[in-house]
């Protein structure tokens, strides 16, 4: 009889596994994974935010579960196709989670018993355009994949859309997308470093898989803003500017420093090793903050400062890493978004801008997307395994 070792039988499942589990346990078909499937306020119940998706989409894809993927990457292409109101290609930053075989695709809102009508948030039913970048990164991924050439026909819509309505011609860079429902939602002017990352990794991938498109022309505009942001006394990257699209927002966030050097050819050896004062800043337990306004962990810029740390060829700060991640994990297997009840992120709430953008202490499965993300060593910018060629440095 083979005994095995308590350590073997208490070994917890890869985040690999469980987002693969969440997936196959939903219905057949496209679907829309809740972001915080345990939620039980109305804004978040049952709510599907794009981004988390489509980061699980690159997820399992790293995680080599293709058609899992597909199912989600599926479901984002119905939401493209299938709004009840706009057909110019975008998508909304929230959707009703679950199978996706109504039509027009259902969008999130809650009963208000205070105004006895029903109601529906901002900004879930805007388009930012960090969002729809990651979207576009994820029907990529489903292309690269082998799933259908429908996913890089969906990328390229998207590539178009934001493309015609928010590439601001001075400077350059991106602005932030859209609030608010139809017929004419509000345009958010301000400009994020985090968005334009994004987009200069999407555009570069696009043009990589389509040829003969201006994408390198819009992904070269994305990076410009970004290495604009750079302030060389602070050594860090600004968050992007304010509602103006000019002045800087000097708040300096997590992401807005990671995501540069994941996301763009070279900046991972121009600015790294330039970033260990701040990124010393932003380190809370262990692993890091949202941003230098908040104390405690965030789950999601733990895990991309590990997966940085990991394709950087730095395995033991990866591993510390994830090791704090691992005191994180929800039961069920998923992640929390933050160990502390709600972790402020320095930025006011594009709904109501007098409070404070948080995040909760419940499973995520954005937090879970990212821990899977840096389990493989899968960057979702170039949606490969470990960077070729990059410099290791501490």
């Amino acid at each position: 009889m083979l005994v095995l070792p308590v350590a073997a039988l208490a070994a917890p499942e890869p985040a690999c596994v469980t987002l693969s589990r969440m997936v196959a346990a939903q219905k057949p078909g496209p679907v829309f994974l809740a972001s915080y499937p345990t939620a039980s306020q109305a804004q978040l119940k049952d709510t599907a935010y794009l981004y988390d998706n489509a980061l699980a989409v690159i997820a399992l894809v790293g995680c080599a579960e293709p058609k899992l993927a597909g199912r989600i990457g599926a479901a984002i292409l119905i939401a493209q196709d299938h709004d009840r109101f706009w057909h110019d290609g975008r998508l909304r930053n929230a959707y009703v989670a679950g199978d996706q075989t109504a039509r027009p695709v259902k969008l999130p809102g809650w009963w208000d018993a205070t105004q006895h009508k029903w109601v529906e948030d901002g900004y879930q039913v805007g388009s930012d355009t960090g969002n729809l970048a990651f979207s576009m990164l994820a029907l990529l991924a489903c292309y690269k994949a082998g799933l259908g050439p429908q996913y890089l026909q969906g990328a390229a819509r998207l590539g178009a859309y934001l493309a015609q309505s928010f590439a601001a011609h001075t400077p350059a860079g991106f602005t932030g997308g859209t609030f608010g429902d139809e017929p004419q939602p509000a345009v958010n002017r301000w400009k994020s470093t985090e968005h334009n990352a994004d987009l200069a990794a999407a555009y570069q991938r696009l043009a990589a898989a389509q040829s003969g498109k201006s994408w390198q022309l819009w992904s070269g505009r994305a990076r410009r803003f970004v290495q604009s942001m750079w302030l060389p006394r602070c050594g860090c990257f600004a968050a992007g500017t304010g509602v103006n699209g000019h002045h800087l927002d000097y708040l300096v966030a997590t992401d807005a420093q990671i995501f540069p050097l994941l996301a763009i050819d070279g900046f991972a050896e121009r600015y790294g090793p330039r970033l260990t004062k701040i990124l010393g800043r932003l380190h809370h337990d262990g692993g890091v903050a949202y941003s230098v306004a908040a104390s405690g962990i965030w789950t999601e810029g733990t895990a991309q400062l590990a997966l940085y740390r990991r394709l950087q060829g730095q395995s033991l700060r990866a591993r510390k890493l994830m090791d704090v991640l691992a005191r994180n994990r929800a039961p069920g297997g998923s992640y929390y978004a933050t160990d502390t009840g709600a972790l402020a992120t320095g930025f006011g709430l594009s709904t109501d801008p007098s409070k404070s953008r948080v995040y909760f202490h419940l499973p995520h499965l954005g937090a879970l997307a990212w821990v899977a993300l840096a389990e493989r060593g899968f960057n979702p910018f170039t949606l490969e395994h470990d960077l070729p060629g990059l410099q290791s440095h501490p």
